[in-house]
């Protein structure tokens, strides 16, 4: 299946994935939507530096005006397309790439939040394979991505939509494993909503606060935000029927009779117990205000807190924590406030319905 393939969006988690795959020999090209990313790729390759190595990439770079060229004789289509984009740029990105899609090639969702639900009325639930990422790293400058956990702390969980394991998702997990270690998963739909708990609840809040992973530690009232984001996602994901899959360092242990004390400890030992959390080394907060509120740059609140939100109307639960967050980001996008600890009381406020949301 795999002869050709593209990484689309090419920021931390995209430049990880396309640089360990042409290291590895396969046939990759590069994707993306900043100029000056795709130039000095072009120039210099893609370097990359982990905690253990540091090396350069030779890497096909393009830029999204120059794939015309592939329709040119002979046609090139893409057997694998990874698409590491934010996911508010997934819509057209994915439209952007369906002709170059081969009726029987798949497109893997390398991104947070649950993507596959607006890819899939793009190109078909058959050519989507859903995924759940597990890779810290950074881009701030172009032709360079700082990548923090190395392979060994690197995961990917792939799964088919109707949960089989097929010779297409065992071939796309062999793939993979040059970038880190791959599990296949009958539950994807648990898995992805996993993920999106703990994004929800890790890096939205701390941004929206300006906090850091030993704020969380020490400030019982910022723990008691973050349990609550996290146990409104749990309980929405569950009342859609998808029920929660114990990946990211959790055990299925963890999931029986989560109480508020349990899911706190869960919380510190998982996310913020340890300077190695189970989402990587970098800071969420750090990563979110340095890349996308400091460069006035759109957030993927709406697609995390925002999301679990407008799932939780649907399934009729009320869900004030994540609605209160995604509502201080909005103020945060506009320039009514900034990121600061005494955005909490504000939170707290608009939880409590003392204070009516913007």
């Amino acid at each position: 299946m795999a002869r050709n393939i593209a990484v689309l969006g090419t920021g931390a988690i995209g430049s990880s994935i396309a640089a360990d795959l042409t290291r590895a020999g396969y046939d990759v090209i590069l994707i993306d939507q900043w100029p000056a990313h795709v130039e000095a790729m072009k120039a210099n390759g893609l370097r990359v530096t982990m905690p253990e190595e540091e090396f350069v990439a030779p890497v096909r770079a393009f830029h999204l005006c120059e794939m015309k060229d592939l329709h040119r004789a002979p046609p090139r289509q893409l057997d694998l397309v990874f698409l590491a984009c934010k996911s508010y740029d997934t819509t057209w990105l994915v439209e952007f790439i369906k002709p170059f899609l081969k009726p029987d090639g798949v497109l893997v969702s390398t991104q947070n939040s649950i993507n596959d639900e607006w890819i899939i009325p793009i190109i078909g639930r058959g050519r989507d394979m859903p995924c759940v990422v597990e890779v810290s790293a950074e881009v701030f400058e172009p032709g360079l991505v700082r990548r923090n956990s190395d392979r060994a702390a690197s995961n990917f969980w792939l799964g088919e939509h109707d949960g089989r394991i097929t010779s297409r998702l065992q071939e796309v997990a062999q793939i993979l494993s040059s970038v880190g270690q791959t599990h296949l998963s009958t539950n994807i739909w648990g898995a992805k909503w996993t993920k999106l708990m703990f994004n929800s609840m890790r890096a939205t809040p701390r941004a929206v606060l300006g906090a850091l992973r030993q704020d969380m530690r020490h400030n019982p009232e910022l723990l008691d935000l973050e349990t609550k984001i996290g146990r409104e996602a749990a309980q929405v994901g569950t009342a859609l029927g998808h029920a929660l899959e114990p990946i990211l360092g959790l055990t299925p242990e963890d999931f029986r009779g989560l109480t508020d004390e349990l899911f706190r400890k869960v919380l510190l030992s998982a996310v913020g117990g340890s300077d190695r959390s189970v989402l990587g080394h970098g800071d969420g907060a750090t990563s979110m205000i340095q890349q996308d509120i400091l460069k006035g740059r759109l957030t993927e609140t709406d697609y995390l807190n925002g999301l679990i939100a407008r799932k939780g109307r649907e399934a009729g639960l009320p869900t004030p924590a994540n609605e209160a967050v995604a509502a201080v980001m909005r103020q945060i996008a506009e320039g009514e406030l900034q990121p600061s600890l005494s955005n909490l009381r504000i939170l707290q406020e608009y939880m409590s319905g003392k204070k009516a949301m913007a």
